[in-house]
């Protein structure tokens, strides 16, 4: 094979997650006009599957976004994220993915030690592999296209993950979605790592990379010089952690480096509009760690165990750490953003208070400052 032709090998099938990863980025939440037009003008540039809302259990609050897709672009160029903890919990969201008329889901499985044991409480593989394969075997036995994810597949051991990946295949799932959440490898390295599991016979991988290095295209491409058949991107590259694989710049990189010409690239101004419009960020999204969203979040979680999500922590750049969100106001994040001031606040009747209180005033974004100032006016009614 000569050098030109090598290079004009890759011709990968995109996902586009701006409808779930940016609609959850926080301080960012679209509605159904914006699902409606976003997903409109993705299937019009080609993109292949829309990936909407995030579904861990009933009445998911992302039921608008996913009607609103569906009815735009029709379920069969959609998927869903289900959350997955443990088997009662993934049968409900099963349950309320059905409900929704999804018929792809994708699980968000935790493969590293850390995201394990902080999510499904046990860091074992044994439990991991347990929990995946009764997952995807519920999802099948359902009628659903099953892709299974190795969330922090990036820094998960080879050891680990190569036979959690086989086990899932064995079980019936369709494709596997490797998630660099945490941004950690190189272009050579990403290859490396698919390679092993492009090589898993009936095998069909897909990337989901950040940004926080900036190599997020780079290493999509490299992963699919190593066999992959799908990559996910974000519309701008919104998204948590740096951002995501921008969805402009793999097209155009796709188009000028391996002459693929099977998108139609003259959707994508209006649609970076028409994302950036909806997220509320202006006219631009700048990715990166020295961004003032590089280190913002919306989960208790995040918050409290930083170290599990960041590539490298905000004060080595000069940075801080932040909380930004409009209406996913839970009591564990109230908690958190009082910190000390948490124990004399009645946090259920605060957090059910201040939830109406920013719908009825357009969803303004709230950090922890603010947090702290509407629980003093709340005191004092």
């Amino acid at each position: 094979m000569s050098a030109a032709e090598d290079v004009r090998t890759p011709s990968p099938r995109i996902s586009d997650a701006t409808l779930r990863d940016s609609a959850h980025m926080a301080g960012v939440e679209f509605d159904a006009k914006d699902a409606a037009r976003i997903s409109d003008l993705l299937v019009k540039t080609g993109v292949e599957l829309v990936e909407v809302g995030m579904i861990s259990g009933p009445s998911s609050k992302d039921a608008d976004l996913i009607l609103s897709t569906h009815e735009t672009v029709g379920p069969d160029r959609s998927m869903s994220l289900v959350v997955v903890r443990d088997r009662q919990q993934v049968a409900s969201a099963l349950d309320e993915a059905l409900r929704l008329g999804v018929k792809s889901v994708m699980f968000s499985i935790p493969t590293s030690e850390q995201h394990a044991r902080l999510k499904l409480a046990s860091p074992s593989a044994k439990y991991l592999t347990t929990l995946a394969r009764a997952a995807i075997e519920g999802a099948k036995e359902r009628g659903f296209h099953v892709t299974f994810s190795g969330e922090d597949g990036a820094r998960t051991p080879q050891d680990r993950l190569v036979p959690y990946v086989a086990a899932g295949f064995a079980a019936g799932a369709d494709r596997f979605r490797l998630a660099e959440t945490v941004a950690t490898l190189s272009p050579w390295q990403m290859h490396e790592k698919i390679a092993d599991l492009t090589a898993i016979e009936g095998s069909e991988i897909e990337i989901h990379s950040h940004n926080m290095l900036g190599m997020a295209v780079a290493n999509s491409l490299a992963a699919v010089r190593a066999g992959a058949q799908w990559i996910s991107a974000t519309v701008g590259g919104i998204g948590e952690r740096g951002g995501n694989a921008p969805l402009a710049e793999l097209l155009t990189s796709l188009r000028v480096i391996h002459g693929d010409t099977r998108f139609d690239l003259s959707h994508l101004t209006e649609l970076s509009r028409a994302a950036l419009e909806g997220a509320g960020l202006g006219a631009a999204f700048q990715s990166g760690p020295t961004t003032a969203h590089a280190f913002a979040y919306e989960l208790p979680g995040q918050l409290t165990n930083p170290e599990a999500y960041e590539t490298l922590p905000a004060e080595l750049v000069g940075n801080t750490r932040e909380l930004r969100v409009r209406t996913r106001l839970t009591k564990p994040l109230v908690q958190w953003a009082l910190g000390d001031e948490a124990p004399g606040t009645d946090l259920d009747a605060f957090t059910a208070w201040l939830t109406v209180h920013q719908a009825e005033n357009g969803r303004p974004l709230l950090d922890a400052d603010a947090i702290r100032k509407a629980a003093v006016s709340y005191q004092s009614l």
